[in-house]
Formats: C-alpha cells, structure tokens, sequence
C-alpha cells in the first residue's frame, strides 16, 4: 500500500503500478473553468456548431511503437459528435491523475511522446493507469537529500477506451537518506520527430469547415505579441487533482515560494499557439516537452513558435511546432529580476491539426 505522504523513489520497483485516481467526467463546468485559466482560441472547443461540423465524421484510431502493439483494436470506429474537449485540459487531467507517483515530486524533468489517440468530447470520463517503467539514483550531494529519477508509462483512458499514452519522468526524495538504491536503468532519450508518426492520429474531419488553410514556411518563427500573466495557479492543481505538493505548499518547495506546476505554463502555451495559428483543431501530440526553469505564480509569459514541419493529414494536415516560453518576475520591491526576454522556462514540440 502507497502511504498517503508517498511514495518516495525508495519505495517503489519498476513494474509497479500504482493505485488509480478517481475517475473524472468532463463537463461543461469542468470545461468552462479550464477555459478560464487560460484563454485558448480553438473554434471545435468554443462552439458546439463548429465542433459538431468538424468532428462528426467517424474518427479512425492510430497508435505508433508500444501503443500500436497494445491497444490495437478491429472494432469499426464509433462516430464522435458534440463539442471537443480541449486536448490541453485532457492532458492537465490526465497529468493530475498521474501525480499518484509523484506527490512528493521536487521536479517534474520531461514528458516524452505523448500521443492522443482519439478525440475526448465533453461527456467523456477519464481514467488513468500509471507503471514504474525505469529508475535512476540521481548523483548525490553532500548536505542534499538523496533523489532519483522515476520514468514511468502513462495510459489515460476515455470511457474505457485508451485515448491518450505517454512517459513523464517525476524526481523524488528518498525517505532512507542513508541507504543507497543502486539503480541506473536507462530513461532512454527522446528521439529524432517523426511526423508521420503523428500524422496517423489527425482524426478524419472536416477540417475545411475551420477556414482556409494557414501559411506558415517552415523554419519561420512567429512570436506571440499577447503576454499573459499566471494566474489561479492552485485552482488548476485541484481542478486536475494534481497532489504534488510543491505545487500547494511553500513549505515543501525548494524555492522561496510555491513552485507553479509546470502543465499550467503549457497551458498557456497552447493558447497561445491557438492565437498564431488560425484554424486550429486540435493536438494530437508532444514529441518533448522540457521544462528548462521554474514557474511561479504573477510570472509574465511570452511565446514564440517556429514551425519545425508539416505534413498533410486527411483533409487537413500536422503542423509541428517548437513553442518556447519566457517568464519575466519581479522581486520584492518591484524590480525586474529578468532581462528583456525574461527567462526561458519551457522548450515544448507540439503536433497540432489545423487546415
């Protein structure tokens, strides 16, 4: 049994699964209170008519590597109709229910290959699994507590169905300082994007009910004249049921104040991609997605998005986006603590689906 203050990396083995989270339904509440926090811009989430336009052809599941293998199905593909679900809502539900392993998390170091692999409609509840799928001690400090590193395997079902897989990699104390656990598997690396890969998950909709198609040359970065401040940082955690605790408590932070969780600066980093690209329907992946400094809350954001590749997808096509995000903070006495460009907190690659 995981204890409530835990698990701790001491305590856990790889092939581990953890106990699950309650179930979530999301509804329109749900919804409209993520919408709230961060203010995207997609037309199949916003309004019923739109999405119902786009979405009501039969959705074709994909899947890719370990997915494909797992979760491969010969059942014809059930007909989706409603108003989407925001994929950046489904992802903080499904990272919140994940935190089962990391309550105790210090860092949350990466998400890797993150795959969406059938659209989530208001109405649909969530479910998710989480495996211990590797461990490493992390290099010990004299006057630090001992840490170490916990990659594990993310499933979020949807009404049953697997709808979103992925890996994180949580650190987490120990709680025997003095022992030493000696593991060092290897947490693998991201991998070079394939986009085709990604590709096979854009559902089959009517992507020309969005618009016309959106012209961005590759390698061109666009930067998002729209700032936004982070703001109701905890209303998000307990929206999500995300229990770490560095993300609710001072106290068990290892900085001065409350450490903001990391899915809500990509939060706002999609809405802000939802600004640059006009027609966006969806996102149906993260290839990586690093956070390379902290957040905290009354931090001022800003994006920039260069787009890494295209590809046609059904009627519409995948965009691969490098979104990398800035935070400017003042100190106690009002002054910068950052230069102009603030300070780079977010290397995110995100596939989206627009026209």
């Amino acid at each position: 049994m995981i204890p409530l203050d835990g698990p701790f990396y001491d305590q856990l083995s790889v092939g581990q699964e953890l106990p699950r989270q309650p179930s979530v339904t999301i509804d329109d509440g749900v919804a409209a209170l993520y919408q709230s926090l961060v203010g995207e811009r997609l037309a199949t989430v916003l309004d019923d008519r739109v999405s119902r336009a786009v979405t009501s052809t039969p959705v074709r599941r994909a899947g890719q590597g370990f997915v494909q293998q797992e979760y491969r199905t010969s059942a014809r593909p059930t007909p989706r109709v409603g108003r989407l679900a925001s994929p950046g809502l489904v992802m903080q539900l499904s990272i919140g229910q994940s935190t089962t392993v990391s309550r105790r998390a210090i860092a949350n170091l990466f998400y890797r290959d993150v795959r969406l692999l059938r659209p989530v409609m208001i109405g649909d509840s969530l479910e998710t699994s989480v495996t211990v799928a590797g461990l490493a001690d992390g290099s010990h400090q004299p006057g630090r507590e001992r840490r170490g590193k916990v990659l594990i395997d993310v499933v979020t079902y949807a009404n049953g169905e697997p709808a979103v897989v992925y890996q994180r990699c949580p650190m987490l104390p120990q709680l025997d300082d003095d022992a030493v656990p000696g593991h060092a598997d290897d947490l693998g690396t991201t991998g070079d994007l394939d986009l085709g890969s990604y590709a096979e998950l854009v559902p089959d909709w009517d992507f020309a009910a969005l618009g016309l198609p959106t012209e961005w040359p590759a390698n061109e970065t666009i930067t998002d004249p729209t700032r936004d401040v982070i703001a109701g940082a905890t209303t998000l955690v307990r929206l999500t049921h995300n229990l770490a605790m560095v993300h609710r408590d001072a106290e068990e932070s290892p900085y001065p104040q409350r450490l903001v969780y990391g899915g809500h600066v990509v939060g706002l980093a999609q809405a802000s991609l939802s600004r640059v690209l006009p027609g966006m329907a969806t996102v149906v992946g993260w290839h990586q997605c690093d956070h390379t400094g902290p957040a905290f809350e009354g931090d001022l954001l800003s994006f920039r998005h260069t787009l890494v590749d295209v590809a046609p997808a059904r009627t519409g096509r995948a965009f691969a986006v490098q979104v990398e995000g800035f935070a400017q903070r003042q100190d106690t006495e009002g002054l910068p603590t950052t230069g102009s460009d603030g300070t780079k907190i977010l290397d995110w690659t995100v596939i989206a689906a627009a026209p």
